[in-house]
């Protein structure tokens, strides 16, 4: 397994692992016909977009492959909560695994890479989004040392409400331990 750098190339492989994520870890808290809706290919062109407008170090991308595909991703920025300062916090905007990779370790070494980029980009502090009812993310985000701060939004976007729940760490934490 290998963990690195997201190119545009990439943009196809991200948006099918984020589909296949969507409809696995949100059935049953997403209505089905959105699920059954998503499309890879409006993904890919979004992700296109995003990874060629590189902000690094502040912004960026990184994939995990395994055999040469791709089956995770995670992507931070600057924090976009006004309570939060983006020049101390990032924030992890999106974190996904293929689920046929889940719970095989993949996961913890993606959010490990996740940590060690904000804290290279100079960020202190984290904070990330989870849907409320996302339990096995919620362990999965616990697990890994981020706790829940009590900030909760509703995300009405997609014409039906998502309830989400703000989780925060320190980013040095992990990254410390693990040198």
């Amino acid at each position: 397994m290998r963990i690195r750098e997201a190119t545009v190339p990439d943009a196809a492989g991200i948006a099918e692992v984020h589909v296949r994520s969507w409809r696995a870890a949100y059935r049953g808290l997403v209505p089905q016909h959105h699920l059954d809706g998503l499309d890879p290919a409006e993904r890919r062109d979004r992700w296109s977009a995003l990874l060629a407008d590189d902000r690094r170090p502040r912004a960026g991308t990184l994939v995990a492959e395994l055999d040469d595909r791709i089956v995770g991703f995670a992507s931070i920025l600057p924090a976009r909560d006004e309570d939060l300062d983006p020049a101390v916090y990032g924030e992890i905007a999106a974190f996904y695994l293929d689920p046929g990779v889940w719970r095989r370790g993949i996961g913890r070494r993606l959010m490990a890479a996740a940590l060690a980029r904000l804290a290279a980009a100079g960020y202190p502090r984290a904070a990330l989004w989870v849907l409320d009812g996302n339990v096995r993310a919620r362990r999965f985000y616990e697990a890994t040392g981020w706790r829940c701060d009590g900030t909760v939004k509703v995300d009405d976007s997609r014409g039906f409400p998502l309830t989400e729940t703000r989780y925060r760490r320190e980013v040095g934490d992990l990254v410390r331990r693990e040198k």
